[in-house]
């Protein structure tokens, strides 16, 4: 039998939720690199309809999110991870900060199905396209989307070396 999940915008007013997705994070990415639940806290209040949850329809379950903040800027930098009030409701660009999803639920499509509500939601809101970094064994993965390399990234998050991947509509 298929999983059944839908992807909505997180509920900003939900600390059980808040605590899921803080598991959810922990998990998915090394301490170095993942958000703080702090951050993610911030991330919520600051860009709700930013922040996409993929939730189990019989268990309710976080699954996976993404989320990001909005900019002008054409690649990410390191203090967006962390200072949401760079967040610019009107910016060209939709950034991409994670995209996680449980270890259990991967390879079902439910990472492609949060990507692709978070493009469907970019282009509805008029933006130029959307920008985020990746490792270098995911740059095939998100050029399936459509996103092009930009090149090594100047960001250092994490101490990883992190490429720039955008994708204009």
């Amino acid at each position: 039998m298929q999983l059944q999940y839908r992807i909505r915008t997180v509920h900003p007013d939900d600390p059980l939720e808040l605590e899921a997705i803080i598991q959810v994070e922990a998990v998915c990415f090394p301490a170095a690199e993942a958000a703080t639940p702090h951050s993610l806290a911030q991330r919520i209040a600051a860009f709700p309809q930013s922040f996409l949850v993929a939730q189990r329809e019989d268990t309710g379950e976080i699954i996976g999110f993404i989320n990001g903040s909005v900019t002008d800027h054409s690649t990410i930098s390191d203090e967006m991870f962390e200072d949401v009030s760079l967040h610019n409701p009107a910016g060209a660009y939709q950034a991409i900060f994670g995209l996680d999803v449980l270890p259990a639920y991967r390879r079902q499509g439910i990472a492609a199905a949060l990507m692709n509500a978070f493009i469907e939601n970019a282009r509805k809101q008029g933006r130029k396209g959307l920008i985020l970094t990746c490792k270098e064994h995911l740059l095939s993965y998100y050029g399936s989307f459509g996103y092009q390399n930009e090149g090594i990234s100047q960001s250092v998050h994490g101490g990883a070396v992190w490429y720039d991947m955008r994708l204009i509509f």
